[in-house]
């Protein structure tokens, strides 16, 4: 019988999960780029196989295999939002189910769409070309956050066909509270809501009902806390939706494609009204057995989140003991545990220069501007973690030198 582990488990000297993840070699490696993408546990390996397999020996029968595990993703994806009712469609980007989104909206009637300056590139570039044909997009910034939601509240009216905003900004690791008040204000002027949840999804637990989004239209994906790799991000549909998306597949309507009708478009129940076309099930596969293998070894929202924040702490103090200059880098001090996602974001005008120097030494982060962000991962030690930050505290300070030697 598997062994349940707990948050004291991963602050001895060998990470219990590490062997599991011996292909992605984690611990010989420092990646601190989980907020970005996580390394995917062995297992990842079989499914791949498994997907090869069931394809040489079913030839086109094995659809009804890849449908299985396509089923299986989807379940996994509702475990994590604590979700009993919603449908859901998959697909291999959030870009894709986001334009299907969109294409159901009336955008004639209502040519409105509030969004905050803080979302991800798949939603900000493609809300941007929206502006540039006429569509009015309403950006909210996200700071202060102590006001954002009010805020956003306040642009919606009887023009908005949806609001699309972030659980956790991607930028900042803000986890972005109150958004059941976001879904009252939509229902009452009749506006859909779109919450990205990719950077909320297996780091911090997320519940639905809780939350106040049983109507809400949600979407994320696996590249990031969730481990699936590409090509596994799904849009959850609130129940008893009859949108009718004008970018549409023909597995949208799949159990009725020998019924000819020449009068109106027909789309299926629930999900699958969403649906899109013929694809590599490969992603599927992989994620099954990726879900399986965090059932099985226990690794559910709450530990993980347990998990995140020890090391969270970890690194902060680390940073906090280097009493860096702030012209050089600084982070929030004012931003709580509680209101923090899965990731650090440190603010520096040098952050392109500081993950640069980072990676030539085998430290992996990333940047967003200014911002450098780092992110543990479940599979890191207190060693790899307290290693990385002797190497950024080498990296800062050298930088730190070189600037007072210009001046």
């Amino acid at each position: 019988m598997q062994k349940q582990l707990s948050v004291t488990d991963f602050q001895q000297a060998t990470n219990p999960l590490a062997q599991h993840y011996s292909q992605f070699q984690v611990d010989k490696r420092l990646l601190l780029s989980g907020h970005s993408h996580q390394a995917w546990p062995d297992v990842a390996l079989d499914g791949v196989k498994e997907a090869w397999q069931d394809a040489a020996t079913h030839l086109d029968d094995k659809w009804q295999f890849a449908f299985d595990k396509a089923r299986e993703v989807e379940r996994g994806f509702a475990r994590l939002l604590n979700d009993c009712d919603g449908d859901y469609a998959l697909a291999e980007n959030t870009h894709t189910l986001v334009v299907r989104f969109l294409s159901a909206l009336d955008i004639k009637r209502r040519p409105r769409l509030v969004t905050s300056d803080s979302e991800f590139h798949s939603i900000r570039r493609q809300l941007e070309r929206l502006a540039e044909e006429g569509i009015e997009i309403i950006r909210v910034a996200s700071l202060p956050h102590a006001t954002f939601v009010e805020r956003l509240i306040s642009q919606i009216n009887d023009n908005t066909a949806a609001v699309l905003v972030s659980s956790v900004f991607y930028n900042s690791g803000q986890i972005c509270s109150h958004l059941n008040k976001v879904m009252e204000a939509c229902e009452q002027r009749g506006a859909a809501l779109l919450v990205d949840t990719y950077h909320h999804l297996n780091v911090v637990p997320f519940d639905i009902s809780q939350e106040g989004l049983e109507q809400a239209y949600i979407i994320g994906g696996g590249y990031k806390y969730c481990q699936l790799g590409e090509g596994n991000c799904f849009l959850r549909i609130p129940p008893q939706c009859q949108l009718r998306p004008v970018i549409t597949g023909w597995y949208a309507d799949f159990e009725s494609l020998d019924t000819s009708n020449n009068h109106q478009v027909n789309y299926g129940n629930g999900g699958q009204r969403f649906a899109g076309a013929t694809y590599d099930p490969t992603s599927h596969y992989r994620a099954a057995k990726v879900f399986a293998f965090f059932e099985r070894h226990g690794l559910h929202p709450s530990l993980l989140h347990e998990i995140n924040q020890y090391q969270i702490t970890q690194l902060l103090e680390r940073f906090d003991a280097l009493d860096l200059p702030e012209v050089l880098i600084k982070r929030d001090p004012l931003m709580l545990p509680a209101e923090r996602a899965g990731f650090i974001s440190f603010k520096s005008a040098h952050a392109a220069l500081i993950t640069r120097e980072l990676r030539h030494r085998k430290v992996f982060c990333d940047h967003r501007g200014d911002i450098l962000r780092i992110g543990p991962a479940p599979y890191l030690s207190d060693q790899q973690l307290h290693h990385a930050m002797s190497i950024f505290a080498a990296v800062t300070k050298k930088i730190a030198l070189q600037l007072t030697f210009i001046k």
